[in-house]
């Protein structure tokens, strides 16, 4: 899933901040939390993110030691990377976060059904930050009625649409 770089303004702001979305994420599952994490990159990784080069869909995170890491999220090398280092698109990053985040995290995801679901990659001052979900996983028939409410709000954009002309 890629799209476009983000460009910056003359107040140093970025215009479009998203880098990569899990759309998958909020259909499979009911968010209840968001957190904020910074990513630990390499520098063909930051490069490739710039380009566009990310994959969100299959990623999740994984608490081990105290520590958050995100796996599955896939960054594609690009072509013009440098010879001498060796480009692994799934490798298992590391996410930064307060402690006390963490631990809470940790407590949380312990009880029955709660998981932690990357949403975003996103720009903030310069640096990729991963967007996190404190999440839990929807039954069979939630997705079906989002499916249906989705359904729905096409049906009536279309009606509103064809009464307009």
């Amino acid at each position: 899933m890629s799209t476009k770089p983000s460009t910056s303004r003359k107040d140093g702001s970025a215009q479009n901040s998203r880098i990569a979305e899990n759309k998958r994420a909020l259909f499979n599952y009911h968010i209840d939390e968001r957190f904020e994490a910074g990513m630990v990159l390499e520098g063909w990784e930051v490069k490739s993110v710039r380009a566009g080069k990310v994959q969100l869909t299959d990623g999740y995170v994984v608490i081990k030691n105290g520590e958050l890491f995100i796996i599955g999220c896939q960054i594609n090398p690009l072509g013009t990377a440098s010879t001498h280092v060796r480009p692994d698109s799934v490798r298992t990053k590391k996410l930064l976060m307060h402690k006390d985040e963490i631990r809470r995290l940790i407590g949380k995801t312990e009880q029955k059904g709660y998981t932690l679901v990357p949403l975003n990659l996103h720009w903030k001052a310069g640096r990729v930050k991963c967007e996190v979900a404190l999440a839990k996983g929807k039954a069979e028939h939630d997705k079906r009625d989002t499916i249906k409410e989705r359904e729905g709000k096409r049906e009536v954009e279309r009606a509103m649409k064809s009464r307009q002309r």
